[in-house]
């Protein structure tokens, strides 16, 4: 079992590909309205596992955006809706896959330092390249979805 500086074990999940392309959309609900995401299960497949495991388990579960910054993110996924919670576990950085550009749009796995990961996410409102390489792009709003960004404004 491998682990990440903090000791926490480093989940790896192992769905065959044709589980994993089952994976296709996320929905996450919302007070103002559902939000579709299209998750990039063939490119970043362990972070997209865990994400869909976690949402099935119903960890995700009246938990809130804990962390909205205008004209910058809206963070969810701390079941401590401090920003400090997650699961006994983390997941490693998929940093070096395709489609790693952070654009309005994205959903990205939020971390306290590289493979520190476990459940907390972000949706970018705007572009954001300074995360690039640092943040796993695991998804996105698509452009004929971009509406779904509204449903952000708290």
């Amino acid at each position: 079992m491998s682990t990440n500086r903090f000791g926490k074990e480093l989940k790896e999940y192992n769905y065959t590909k044709e589980e994993l392309a089952k994976f296709n959309y996320a929905k996450i609900t919302t007070k103002n309205g559902e939000i579709l995401i299209k998750l990039f299960n063939q490119e970043t497949p362990n972070t997209v596992a865990n994400f869909v495991t976690l949402a099935n388990d119903g960890f995700y579960d009246g938990l809130n955006f804990h962390r909205v910054i205008a004209g910058f993110m809206a963070q969810g996924g701390c079941p401590q809706k401090s920003g400090m919670g997650g699961p006994e576990w983390a997941i490693k950085c998929e940093v070096d896959a395709p489609k790693q550009n952070h654009k309005r749009g994205s959903l990205s796995m939020a971390h306290a330092g590289r493979d520190t990961g476990g459940s907390q996410f972000f949706i970018c409102f705007v572009p954001c390249p300074h995360l690039d390489g640092n943040h796993t792009v695991f998804g996105e709003i698509e452009v004929t979805q971009n509406s779904s960004l509204s449903k952000l404004r708290f």
